[in-house]
């Protein structure tokens, strides 16, 4: 009879421990999240949400927790940070002096673009608090209000508000930070975002029963999607391709033993969320941008300011086909981008290993290229269906009159939620192992 792993979780003393200290560190970071940022009405921002940004301010939500509702001081999230990560991994194949020093010494390198990463956060949080408070104060002009309780400029106010809000963000990756070294193991990050969207999930469900009509139904219809998504994303992640490699023997005294057939795994879905998120800040922009110009006193600036924040709001139909398509294209990209920087033709050749019938080096990295393409292909197109699956939804239930329907986790939340769930069980399933509560043995 084989028992659970699971169950001895809580024999390990450092694994106990490392769980109560993320949940604990999780909890501090939940309460912070109810700080208000100083000199803000949080009435307008709840109107800006309930309003015609709630499209638009989605993915802002998503990254910070939840926290962009209640615009605490933590308001932008881990965002900043993901931000600096995402544009240093763009900058390497970019500039060759950055591509050789990942390849001389990859060790050194993870260490340089660590740092960096943070040094780039804190400035990405100082822009991004301005474009946010800038943002929000267009919406809530729009709709009568006023975001902030003073005039946005050159003063003491504006500069407190953007220096608490860094200050939060910078808060937020320190909690991260801490959850990973002294929690579960390189996960900080990722459980601050899950937090904030599991933290959403009871709102959600209260939306949903208002309608006393078709509360029961439309619930029912909401768990068969959420379970019928959980289950594609797992199987598509799961998804590996394995390119079958010859290992060069090796001499054992006097003797050579044979070549060793291994195989290289390839992903289905390398990239992950980074798609969804180039693809949505990329066709938001156009509406943030024509926000300045909607009080135009030139008809034709304003009919196509108009038109832009209709177009690229979220609201209409070409939004949703022009995401999609973005979110495919964006795939293949990213995922180009990542497989070069790990440059696997030039790491088999150094370990004398080969791919039968391809000769190593530059040959080996084209042809791994060429089938990591093929197989991304299913996965960016899965990727496309999961960053439209609300508009899909809505489609066929809409919810108050909105073609984007309503669902209790949103299709990127549950990519997000699916993959940490996922990472944190082979964390401690590998902390189980190494401690020697091995599945192998736990068969009576």
């Amino acid at each position: 009879m084989r028992r659970s792993i699971w169950r001895f979780l809580f024999i390990s003393t450092d694994i106990r421990n490392r769980l109560l200290i993320s949940v604990g560190l999780l909890v501090i970071y939940r309460f912070v999240a109810h700080v208000p940022v100083p000199g803000v009405n949080r009435e307008a921002i709840a109107g800006v949400l309930g309003g015609q940004g709630q499209t638009l301010f989605g993915l802002l939500d998503l990254l910070s927790g939840g926290t962009v509702s209640n615009f605490s001081v933590l308001a932008m999230g881990v965002y900043p940070y993901i931000t600096a990560q995402i544009i240093l991994q763009l900058l390497v194949p970019i500039i060759p002096s950055l591509q050789r020093r990942m390849e001389d010494d990859p060790r050194e390198s993870r260490k340089w673009m660590e740092k960096w990463t943070y040094y780039l956060a804190v400035p990405m949080a100082a822009l991004n608090a301005v474009g946010q408070i800038r943002l929000f104060q267009q919406y809530a002009t729009g709709q009568g209000g006023d975001v902030l309780n003073y005039q946005l400029g050159l003063n003491l106010e504006t500069f407190t508000t953007i220096l608490t809000m860094t200050a939060g963000t910078m808060f937020a990756i320190w909690i991260g930070e801490l959850i990973s070294e002294y929690g579960i193991r390189n996960q900080g990050l990722s459980l601050i975002i899950f937090a904030g969207i599991v933290s959403r999930v009871p709102s959600n469900l209260g939306r949903i029963l208002v309608d006393q009509q078709q509360s029961g139904s439309l619930l029912i219809f909401m768990i068969l999607i959420m379970v019928t998504t959980i289950f594609a994303i797992v199987f598509v992640q799961e998804g590996r391709r394995n390119v079958p490699v010859m290992y060069p023997g090796r001499r054992v005294g006097h003797r050579m033993s044979m070549p060793v057939k291994g195989k290289l795994p390839l992903m289905v879905n390398m990239a992950g969320m980074i798609p969804l998120i180039f693809a949505q800040s990329i066709l938001t922009f156009p509406a943030v941008l024509a926000q300045f110009f909607i009080g135009s006193t030139n008809a034709t600036v304003q009919n196509i300011a108009i038109w832009l924040q209709s177009t690229f709001g979220g609201i209409s139909n070409t939004y949703w086909v022009l995401y999609f398509l973005m979110v495919v294209a964006f795939t293949f990209f990213y995922t180009d981008v990542l497989f070069a920087q790990q440059n696997y033709g030039e790491n088999l050749k150094r370990s004398g290993a080969q791919i039968p019938g391809v000769t190593k080096g530059v040959a080996t990295q084209r042809y791994l290229t060429r089938v990591l393409r093929r197989i991304t292909f299913p996965g960016a197109v899965f990727l496309g269906m999961v960053a439209v699956m609300p508009f899909l939804v809505g489609l066929i239930w809409p919810v108050g009159g909105s073609n984007t329907g309503l669902l209790l986790v949103s299709s990127s939340g549950l990519l997000i939620v699916v993959g940490v769930i996922r990472d944190v069980y082979r964390s401690i399933e590998a902390e189980l192992k190494l401690r020697g509560y091995d599945q192998a043995l736990l068969v009576r």
